[in-house]
């Protein structure tokens, strides 16, 4: 039985991954930093351990981490979204952003290389976005943020490869998640038209990626787009 750990996984894609993974019969670990009802439903659905932690601060995840002990998957899924022009973005949400999508992986990769290190073993699994490979206009803080998750992705595996540990990235694209509520149904229907499979993204989709990951010993140093298509 594997331990995987989820950050992010109280709602939509990281409330999958940490159903997926529960599913197959790992130990599943989840932290999520305030929505409690949403975290204990997802215990109640998965028998998942919700642990309750900002990924933006590290003496909260270096706590985690110990109260968790083993490590074999780290799925790093924690992130927020801004949107504006670049001109209307201040300088603290900038700055937040970047805080919870990139210093929250080195966080939580520093907290787990102890067990990793221990068995010589294990996976990490950064959760991108389609964005971070081509860039939003309008959304040029977030895309710079999942740009940057895709470069740790790449030099990670460079450097962990040597110690048994893999590291991907899940690049997704138009998911079907809270981040898509202000959308309206027009704007939902023409991304779905650039979608070459004729449909918009599930939280599911994403999770089956990170199975696949998750037991893809010969792979390590990749971004998979699960994006249908909408990018090539």
């Amino acid at each position: 039985m594997a331990t995987c750990v989820v950050t992010g996984g109280s709602r939509g894609i990281g409330a999958a991954i940490v159903a997926a993974f529960a599913d197959r019969g790992d130990r599943v670990y989840f932290l999520y930093e305030k929505n409690h009802e949403a975290a204990a439903s997802v215990t109640a659905a998965t028998g998942a351990t919700a642990i309750c932690c900002d990924v933006a601060n590290a003496a909260a995840v270096e706590n985690a981490f110990a109260t968790i002990g083993k490590v074999d998957i780290l799925v790093c899924n924690a992130g927020i979204y801004r949107g504006g022009l670049i001109h209307q973005t201040p300088a603290e949400d900038w700055d937040r952003l970047f805080d919870v999508n990139v210093k929250g992986i080195y966080h939580c990769v520093k907290a787990a290389m102890p067990a990793f290190l221990s068995t010589h073993n294990g996976c990490i699994i950064n959760i991108s976005s389609m964005w971070g490979q081509v860039g939003a206009s309008c959304e040029s803080a977030y895309s710079a943020t999942k740009g940057a998750v895709i470069a740790l992705t790449k030099a990670l595996a460079k450097e962990l490869g040597p110690s048994g540990i893999r590291v991907n990235a899940i690049a997704p694209g138009v998911i079907l998640t809270d981040m898509c509520a202000g959308y309206s149904p027009e704007i939902l229907e023409s991304l779905r038209e650039e979608t070459f499979v004729g449909r918009n993204g599930k939280p599911e989709d994403i999770a089956q990626a990170a199975l696949y990951l998750a037991d893809a010993s010969f792979v390590t140093g990749q971004v998979l787009g699960v994006n249908g298509g909408f990018i090539i």
